[in-house]
């Protein structure tokens, strides 16, 4: 089913995934809760996945459809696919493996029922496989493990199981061996069944020969499977007591039956007590198909999500999460959710209780990666997109009134097993981390100004961790983001999409600046407009905020209280605004931030009255411009003079740089 691209086939072969999805549309749209699997895919950047058409080494994964994607052969966003196996449907989502995008994978792990961990054969756990690993133990994602790439000559399936073990303290439970010869990989044990699994190499994969293992051809197979089922067994006995009281009846360990051990496997899986771990290699098309079987064993359906979570307070009407949102050239935005109670139809207006705003949703559809199959209704447990939503964004709670909401708030404050903030944390928007990088971006010319702002409202929208700010002072638009690589591929996103040739300035660090004990000072200001006498008390506590969250409270004492009520909106706005300005820059980060840049030594800091007086020792080169610079960095509060000080030797690269600028070559 799922077949590696070979050059001028890839129409043929995106026709052959498709072909299980084709018809989502009819009979098979409303399929039953217990046959639908909601799974993501979770890797390190180059561990490879299954969901191959195309390598991730060649750059032509069908989930990874951005050209961004292909081109570095990473998955940057959370991608959907739909398709059909054995009667059950598979929704999957190949999650971002890269830390800079671990928004994506945070989102996505929150409508997902279970998840596939892929390792890589040579390597074993690496460091974002360690990342992802803990944002599913956050959100109680049972898993599989899946060793990939084990057609390599230095793959190592035995090390990847006690690297499991080791680093993340879980019980892997191994249900298949490597079949090897002078021929390298070429088949995979099935432990549960003693069968050997042989796959065509004329078929690309597709077709596989699944046969018995036979005493008199296979006796160091059979012996070996027969010796690794037993260790099987054994462990899972000690996490299952089910399995551990029937093993007593039995006489011997071979005599425990497939389907009870399949059964153990499938109880201690969605426990998260265990973890089956599986083998092959996409790049050769080994291991897909049995997988896929493995999913559809071991991992749960929706209707066990529901069961242990706040969206059975919704009952039968519609609860869903949005968790991703993507811009089409031709249908717009597109909102991919998925649906845990009722169901959501096309044309059907649902009520954002996030935004507490209604929206009209247009047309729905089934993915496939950038391609899209429109349906008449996405039901329970499925994943859809929705077309029409302008103020959904990741995260957001999607219901049909605000009715069912405060009945289902009303439901959850009656659930005495579970923290209230766990309660608001399920009705309120999702967290987004603050970034850690920040640069400015610039348009090549005016014209470009309002296609690049619209850009990055839409880029915002779909990201939101990414973050774009206006600099008043300076009036240049600065991006924040998640890490180098993140702030680059925006870059590129709009030069490529939106065929806009944006320059970005140089990147810096998100430093933040917090005082280290409390104050508290107010203003009395008098003011006569016409002949009109204005008094203004204002108080204004600042407190240490090593947390970085952004706070800004309002005195509730009963004094203050009918004070702040008397004030009109609009200047209660510009209060707000001026506060924050104000705190924009620091006195560390604001000027001595900026000296130590231009390679300042400072030589102390004295107190003038209410000012601070700085003695440093500064390059010449350095101060081009500067009284503009602090001007911005004080509000207009801060000035400066110099004098020559001395005459310094320069080093190699200063001097270069100095011979170029005075003779131009």
């Amino acid at each position: 089913m799922l077949i590696r691209n070979l050059g001028n086939k890839l129409s043929w072969n995106k026709f052959r995934v498709r072909y299980y999805s084709k018809d989502l549309s009819k009979s098979d749209e409303k399929c039953r809760v217990s046959k639908i699997r909601n799974i993501g895919i979770m890797a390190h950047i180059d561990a490879g996945s299954i969901k191959n058409m195309g390598e991730v080494h060649d750059g032509n994964t069908v989930t990874d459809y951005m050209e961004q994607e292909r081109q570095r052969g990473i998955t940057i966003v959370s991608a959907a696919v739909t398709f059909n196996w054995k009667d059950h449907r598979f929704n999957l989502i190949d999650t971002p493996g890269h830390i800079d995008f671990t928004m994506g994978v945070e989102q996505t792990l929150g409508v997902l029922d279970g998840a596939v961990v892929i390792l890589d054969g040579s390597a074993g756990v690496e460091a974002q496989t360690r990342t992802v690993w803990k944002q599913a133990d956050k959100y109680s994602i049972p898993r599989l493990v899946y060793v990939n790439k084990m057609d390599r000559a230095d793959a190592n399936f035995h090390m990847c199981l006690e690297s499991l073990e080791s680093k993340f303290e879980v019980t892997a439970l191994p249900v298949q061996l490597p079949i090897k010869n002078d021929n390298g990989f070429v088949g995979i044990l099935d432990l549960l069944t003693l069968e050997k699994i042989i796959f065509d190499k004329t078929s690309q994969g597709t077709k596989l020969l699944r046969q018995k293992l036979a005493e008199t051809e296979d006796g160091f197979l059979l012996e070996r499977a027969r010796e690794k089922r037993r260790l099987l067994v054994d462990k899972l006995s000690t996490i299952d007591d089910g399995l551990a009281n029937f093993i007593i009846e039995q006489d011997s360990l071979d005599d425990i039956p497939t389907q009870v051990i399949a059964d153990s496997l499938r109880s201690s899986t969605i426990k998260r007590k265990g973890m089956p771990v599986l083998l092959g290699s996409s790049y050769k098309n080994i291991g897909v198909q049995p997988l896929m079987d493995a999913v559809i064993f071991y991992l749960p359906s929706p209707d066990l999500h529901k069961k242990a979570s706040l969206y059975r307070c919704f009952e039968d009407n519609l609860s869903a999460r949005a968790f991703k949102i993507m811009h089409d050239k031709q249908r717009g935005p597109i909102t991919f959710f998925r649906v845990y109670s009722g169901s959501l139809k096309k044309n059907q207006k649902v009520y954002n209780a996030t935004r507490e705003k209604y929206e009209q949703g247009s047309r729905l559809y089934a993915a496939y990666a950038d391609d899209y199959e429109e349906i008449d209704e996405v039901t329970e447990g499925n994943i859809g997109g929705l077309a029409g939503c302008k103020f959904t964004i990741t995260g957001d709670l999607l219901t049909s009134s605000p009715a069912v909401v405060s009945r289902a708030k009303n439901v959850a404050a009656k659930i005495k097993n579970l923290d209230e903030t766990e309660k608001d944390k399920f009705f309120s928007a999702a967290r987004i981390p603050d970034p850690v990088f920040f640069c400015s971006i610039e348009p090549p010319s005016l014209s470009a100004q309002v296609p690049l702002e619209n850009a990055l409202k839409e880029l915002e929208r779909e990201d939101p961790s990414l973050r774009v700010t206006l600099n008043e002072e300076t009036g240049q638009t600065v991006l924040g983001g998640m890490g180098e690589l993140h702030i680059d591929i925006i870059k590129e996103r709009i030069k490529i999409e939106y065929k806009i040739d944006v320059d970005l300035g140089p990147l810096q660090i998100a430093y933040k600046e917090t005082i280290t004990q409390g104050i508290k000072d107010t203003l009395v200001s008098h003011h006569k407009i016409g002949s009109t006498n204005h008094d203004v008390n204002v108080t204004l506590s600042l407190i240490p905020n090593y947390e970085g969250k952004e706070l800004l409270l309002f005195d509730k004492t009963k004094e203050s209280a009918s004070n702040i009520a008397d004030i009109h909106p609009k200047t209660m706005a510009a209060v707000k605004k001026g506060v924050k300005m104000a705190l924009n820059h620091g006195p560390k980060l604001g000027v001595m931030g900026d000296l130590g840049k231009r390679r300042a030594q400072i030589q102390e800091v004295t107190v003038r009255g209410q000012y601070k007086v700085l003695r440093a020792s500064v390059p010449l080169s350095e101060l081009l411009g500067y009284s503009t610079t602090l001007r911005i960095i004080t509000s207009g509060n801060g000035s400066f003079s110099s004098e020559f000080e001395n005459y310094q030797s320069m080093g190699s690269v200063e001097e270069q740089q100095a011979i170029k600028q005075i003779t131009g070559f």
